[in-house]
């Protein structure tokens, strides 16, 4: 057994064993972390002896918080840009190393999942949810954007729920994961050790799961899907807040709600995130990755990344104080050059695995 920073790796019999082992933290992810992940996916590629891999938590109620943001904030008060966009780029880089995985690779997920979370779960062969099951990508609330591939898998959910997701930060249940296809199966967090177990002695992985498999029922989203996509679909945050504002019938108070919720988060991050949303839908993979990079190395260096995880850090609550502080005071053609000029650093994926 290995053991770097809060995860542990392990080969027991043909499975590779993954293990957040950092309850203090919520499992937030660091560099390092990034770093080992990296490096065991690659050594088992070619290992004859790995059917697949494992990942799984110990806390009983968190698989994986996202990125250490007390991490951050130290970079961003010693004004190490450079380390915090080497972060960044080490968390997309292993999203593509997962993406090259082609053995059974299933993280089971029996807790909140947030942010880079998502981006160490999502592109395995399958993805297993418990009954705690919780996944959302809040980055806009603290004046970041929707990354570790947000910017493809988002827009690829059924009608509007990627942009609905991407602008308010809520967080899904595992019925409506399910239905959207962001998890293959729902099982009792009771049994999950059985799912190791098979993979260790090489059962076939697919009957396995379809054997535990329980219909997790009607999520929440099922109800207010017409709505979502109505508002949702519109071309500017202004109109979509407009339309939730404007909402008289049975579902008031959820459009109340949303539009409090969306204006508590970032303008200048709720104006990115919408163009991500609409170009995402085009772009491969690697694209979306490559421009996460370009996008995030200028957004580090933003006050409202710094104000929003300050807030988070020191704030005790407080809420951000965000500038600009109306969408009305965004400069949108700031916005688009964010997308079209070139960044200090590419990203380099096509020379990352090249065993993969």
């Amino acid at each position: 057994m290995s053991e770097t920073l809060g995860i542990t790796f392990e080969e027991v019999d043909r499975a590779g064993m993954i293990t957040l082992d950092s309850p203090a933290s919520l499992n937030a992810l660091t560099p390092e972390m990034f770093d080992a992940l990296s490096e065991h996916y690659q050594r088992w590629t070619p290992a004859p002896h790995i059917y697949g891999v494992v990942t799984q938590s110990t806390h009983p109620k968190v698989f994986c918080a996202g990125g250490n943001l007390k991490l951050v904030h130290g970079l961003l008060q010693a004004g190490d840009f450079e380390s915090l966009a080497a972060f960044y780029r080490k968390a997309y880089e292993h999203v593509w190393v997962l993406e090259k995985f082609i053995r059974p690779n299933v993280p089971l997920i029996n807790g909140l999942c947030l942010g880079g979370g998502v981006g160490i779960s999502l592109l395995g062969t399958h993805c297993i949810a418990g009954e705690g099951y919780a996944l959302g990508m809040p980055q806009v609330g603290i004046g970041h954007v929707p990354d570790s591939g947000g910017t493809y898998f988002l827009p690829r959910l059924r009608h509007q729920t990627g942009v609905y997701l991407a602008l308010t930060g809520k967080t899904l249940s595992r019925a409506d994961a399910y239905r959207l296809e962001l998890v293959s199966h729902c099982i009792p967090a009771a049994h999950f050790h059985v799912i190791a177990d098979g993979m260790q002695y090489n059962h076939p992985i697919d009957r396995l799961l379809d054997g535990l498999h329980r219909d997790p029922g009607e999520g929440e989203l099922a109800r207010l899907s017409p709505l979502i996509n109505e508002i949702f679909c519109l071309g500017s945050v202004e109109e979509i807040l407009e339309r939730l504002d404007a909402e008289e019938g049975p579902y008031a108070d959820w459009a109340k709600e949303t539009a409090a919720e969306m204006r508590k988060k970032s303008p200048t991050s709720l104006k990115i995130a919408l163009q991500q949303m609409r170009r995402g839908k085009t772009l491969s993979l690697d694209e979306a990755l490559k421009l996460e990079y370009r996008l995030v190395q200028k957004v580090i260096r933003s006050r409202d990344y710094a104000e929003g995880i300050d807030a988070r850090i020191n704030g005790k609550g407080r809420p951000a104080k965000w500038n600009p502080e109306t969408l009305a005071d965004v400069d949108d053609k700031a916005i688009d050059s964010l997308f079209d000029e070139p960044a200090p650093e590419e990203l380099h994926l096509e020379e990352l695995t090249p065993g993969l």
